[in-house]
C-alpha cells in the first residue's frame, strides 16, 4: 500500500556557517576527518546529531579497538593511535605489551588466559588459543574527552544537537547541507562534504547510488559489581561446569560472539556486547523500537541467571546501556570502485590505496561517488559489498579512512581541483607525515592489482 503523502510549502533556510570542509557524523570516522583536515589548513566544521562525540565507539559502547594489526605490526596508525596514547595516559586504556604479543608468546595459554577476557586477541584465527594481538580495551567517556580534546585543539568548528536533514546540490556538485536543530533548519555550506554519517545519509539524500543491506543490531550495556577475577578463575578452572552455564546464558541472550562479556578499564565493570539481533534493520523506525524493547527484555532474564548461576556475579547490576543502538550495516556507497569479499580476503594492494586495515587496503576510488562531485564517504557505509564490508567495518579502519577523507580535501582544495581529482601520491605523502600508515607500501603478503605492479 502507497503511504499517504501532504505538501510542504516552500521556505527560506537560513545559512549558519561556512566552511572549506563539513563533516557530517560525529563518530569515529567523522572525528578523523575533520581533525585531519583541520590540521592540514582548511576551515572545517563538523556537525553531530548526538550530544556527544564518539559515534559508536563512545554511544554505543564498541569498547574494543580492534581489526588494526597484520601478526605484529600495528598497520592503523595516525589519528586512531593518537586517540589510544591519550586514552592510555589517563588509565582508561588497556593494550597488551609489545612483548606479550611476540611469536611463540602471543599464543600461549598463558596470554590468553591473561587477555582474552579484554577481547584483546585475534578473532579471525582459526587456532585456539586465539594469539593476542595489537587492539585496546577502552572506556567510552574516555573516548569522547578525547575526541573533545582533538577537536578544540585543531580548530574545528563542532556543532551539536544538528540532525542531517539533506544535501544541497546543484548541477551534480554539493554545495551544503541542511540540519535540523533546536533553533529550526540550517543551512551549512562548504567546498567540500564528508559524509561519515555511517548510514550514507548525505550521499544518499544527494542522489548518490547505493546498495542496501543489513547484519544485526544489538543494545550495548555496562554491568557494575563484578568480580572479574572470581568469574575467570571460574571459567578456567571448572571448565566443564563452566561451559554447560555458558551454552544456557547463550541461549537466553539469543546470538552473541564466543564472549558475551568483557573486562574494561574500570575495575568490576564489565561490558555486553550483546544481544545481537539479527531481523532488524537500523534503517526502520519501528524496528530500531523494537531492538530496544527485546534488547532489554533479554539482558534483565540474563542478568537474573546470571547473578544466580555465575561466580563472581551474585552482586551485578546494570550500569548502563548504550544511549546509541548498535548498528552494523545499512545503506553501502557503490562508488567508483566497490570492494568485495575478494579484495579484503585475499590482501588485494591497489595503487590509489590511502588507509588500511588489518592487513587489507582501501582505494580512494572506494571514498568517490560516481554521481555527486565533492562529496566524499568515510566510515561502515564505503563502497564496498555486503560481505566485504562486514569484514572491514571495525572503528580504526573506519578512523584510518576518516583521516585519508580529510587529507584528501585540503589536497583537492589546495590544488583548486575537485576531490575526484584529487593526488593520491599527494594524499599518501601526507598521511605519512602525519604519522598515519595510507598502505601505499604493500606487505610481503600483499596481492598486487595489476596497475599497482606494473
Amino acid at each position: 500500500m502507497v503511504a499517504p503523502t501532504i505538501s510542504e510549502a516552500m521556505r527560506n533556510t537560513s545559512v549558519a556557517d561556512r566552511s572549506d570542509v563539513v563533516v557530517v557524523g560525529g563518530g569515529p570516522a567523522g572525528i578523523s576527518a575533520a581533525v585531519s583536515a583541520a590540521r592540514n589548513g582548511a576551515s572545517v566544521t563538523l556537525l553531530e546529531r548526538y550530544p556527544y562525540l564518539g559515534g559508536l565507539a563512545s554511544g554505543g559502547m564498541v569498547l574494543v579497538l580492534d581489526d588494526m594489526h597484520n601478526d605484529t605490526e600495528v598497520t592503523v596508525q595516525g589519528i586512531c593511535m593518537e586517540m589510544i596514547d591519550r586514552m592510555r595516559a589517563w588509565g582508561l586504556c588497556v593494550t597488551p605489551p609489545d612483548a606479550e604479543r611476540m611469536p611463540g608468546v602471543r599464543e600461549t595459554d598463558a596470554m590468553w588466559r591473561k587477555w582474552s577476557r579484554w577481547g584483546l586477541f585475534d578473532f579471525h584465527t582459526q587456532s585456539m588459543p586465539h594469539p593476542v594481538c595489537f587492539s585496546a580495551a577502552f572506556d567510552p567517556d574516555a573516548y569522547k574527552r578525547a575526541s573533545y580534546a582533538m577537536i578544540a585543539e585543531s580548530g574545528v568548528k563542532l556543532r551539536l544537537h544538528s540532525w542531517f536533514s539533506s544535501a544541497i546540490v546543484e548541477d551534480g556538485r554539493i554545495k551544503g547541507v541542511i540540519c535540523e536543530t533546536k533553533e529550526g533548519r540550517q543551512a551549512i555550506m562548504a567546498d567540500v562534504v564528508i559524509d561519515a554519517t555511517g548510514d550514507l545519509d548525505v550521499a544518499a539524500s544527494a542522489g548518490a547510488k547505493f546498495q542496501e543491506s543489513s547484519f544485526i543490531l544489538t543494545t550495548v550495556s555496562r554491568w557494575g559489581g563484578v568480580d572479574t577475577d572470581r568469574a575467570e578463575a571460574f571459567q578456567f578452572d571448572e571448565p566443564e561446569r563452566f561451559a554447560k552455564l555458558d551454552h544456557e546464558a547463550k541461549r537466553i541472550i539469543g546470538g552473541c560472539w564466543n564472549y558475551w562479556w568483557l573486562k574494561t578499564p574500570l575495575p568490576g565493570i564489565i561490558w555486553l556486547n550483546c544481544p545481537h539481533m539479527p531481523k532488524l534493520s537500523g534503517m526502520k523506525v519501528d524496528d530500531l523500537t523494537a531492538a530496544e524493547f527485546e534488547g532489554r527484555g533479554r539482558m534483565e532474564k540474563l542478568m537474573k541467571f546470571a547473578r544466580e548461576n555465575f561466580p563472581g556475579f551474585e552482586n551485578a547490576y546494570v550500569v548502563d546501556f548504550a544511549p546509541q543502538t548498535g548498528v552494523r550495516q545499512t545503506r553501502m556507497l557503490e562508488g567508483e570502485y566497490v570492494v568485495t569479499k575478494e579484495d579484503v580476503t585475499s590482501r588485494r594492494h591497489f595503487a590509489d590505496t590511502v588507509c588500511r586495515g588489518r592487513d587489507y587496503y582501501t582505494p580512494y576510488r572506494a571514498l568517490l561517488p560516481v554521481e555527486v562531485d565533492q562529496l566524499l564517504v568515510a566510515g561502515r557505509h564505503y563502497s564496498a559489498t555486503a560481505q566485504a564490508q562486514k569484514s572491514s567495518r571495525e572503528i580504526p579502519p573506519c578512523m584510518a579512512m576518516g583521516e585519508a577523507a580529510g587529507v584528501a580535501a585540503t589536497v583537492a582544495l589546495n590544488a583548486g581541483v575537485t576531490v575526484r581529482k584529487a593526488d593520491v601520491r599527494k594524499i599518501q605523502t601526507l598521511m605519512r607525515a602525519q604519522g598515519a600508515d595510507p598502505g601505499d607500501v604493500p606487505s610481503a603478503n600483499a596481492k598486487l592489482m595489476p596497475e599497482a605492479a606494473e
